[in-house]
């Protein structure tokens, strides 16, 4: 059969040589995620990916991805990744002009704080935090006047506005030695009730809490936890400090979401249970295919609202716009800072 008779060899050429190397791009990096998105439904993801390495490229923009994002975000868009600290240590290295990103709220606050002089972007207006919808600063003024003297630790998951009454932050990374390092019998450690009394363990500082909790942490029980492992007898089980001291009590090891990452890759385990928010192991299942992950799914809503079409849509745009008043961000930025220092 002659192949140019109809220009077949002709239009199929033309069709080649249109494919933009965006798009050529985007299908090369299907490799990182093909144990954890199958190939139907990564057809509905490339047309999005190749518009957002064209735009981040036009407007020199960086996208900032947390560990909670699903596969699709957090390998194959995002430049920047990891849990709260590692994003908040890494937003002060970017060279770019626009700073996307791809978490909640208080996260593009953070990179704000830090960067003021940056754009940074929100894909979701919606994207919130059950821990930084807990408390107020206000709260925060009631808590120093009844406690006089003693300091005010915050947890990052808090907004601004929060930071800004506060004495130094935290991380669920560092938050036992933020603690230890302020040298004190007792401090006033907000909105986490369930980090604090988890650090309290570790540390045996006496912690003034508050009533906040992380709505997909706090619905893990023991019980859930004893079910698995009667299941998978070999199953090691890494906790998240947001969860209950009861569940934290059950697991292996309990750490940040950076911290059971080193975890996984440190090869100690072939089967695995993170009790965290489930695309967590989706993402570590795609780095590490030889471990097995047990995933009680747990999903955050608001990390969600995070989406490919809306990260393509806030570049197309530049939309999602975050500002933080600049008396607040001083005094926020402050406790960001000696949170950093340490």
């Amino acid at each position: 059969m002659d192949f140019d008779r109809y220009g077949w060899k002709k239009k199929l050429m033309s069709q080649v040589s249109q494919v933009s190397p965006y798009r050529a791009q985007a299908n090369a990096l299907y490799d990182r995620v093909k144990h954890v998105v199958p190939a139907m439904e990564w057809a509905t993801f490339v047309d999005d990916i190749a518009a957002i390495l064209e735009l981040k490229e036009k407007h020199n923009a960086v996208i900032l991805a947390h560990n909670y994002q699903t596969p699709e975000i957090f390998h194959c868009v995002a430049d920047i990744t990891g849990d709260s600290l590692a994003l908040a240590r890494k937003a002060q290295e970017v060279e770019a002009d626009i700073m996307v990103m791809a978490g909640v709220e208080f996260m593009a606050e953070t990179a704000k704080l830090l960067n003021p002089s940056k754009t940074v972007l929100l894909p979701s207006q919606e994207a919130g935090c059950s821990l930084a919808e807990s408390i107020t600063a206000a709260d925060v003024r009631l808590m120093r006047q009844k406690y006089p003297g003693v300091p005010v630790v915050t947890y990052v998951n808090t907004s601004a506005d929060v930071k800004a009454e506060s004495d130094v932050c935290c991380t669920s990374g560092n938050a036992k030695q933020v603690i230890e390092s302020l040298k004190v019998d007792e401090v006033i450690m907000i909105p986490d009730e369930f980090l604090a009394q988890n650090v309290a363990n570790e540390t045996g500082v006496k912690m003034i809490t508050w009533k906040g909790h992380c709505e997909v942490h706090e619905r893990f029980t023991p019980q859930e936890i004893r079910e698995w492992r009667k299941a998978f007898p070999d199953l090691v089980v890494l906790a998240h400090p947001e969860c209950p001291p009861d569940v934290v009590a059950e697991a292996d090891f309990a750490g940040s979401t950076a911290g059971m990452s080193d975890y996984v890759a440190s090869g100690k385990a072939a089967r695995v249970l993170l009790v965290t928010e489930c695309s967590m192991s989706d993402n570590l299942a795609a780095d590490h295919p030889e471990v097995e992950f047990v995933r009680p799914c747990n999903l955050c809503p608001h990390m969600k609202r995070i989406t490919l079409p809306a990260i393509r849509q806030t570049l197309e745009q530049l939309s999602g716009k975050v500002e933080v008043d600049a008396a607040v961000a001083d005094r926020a930025r402050l406790a960001i800072e000696r949170m950093l220092a340490v």
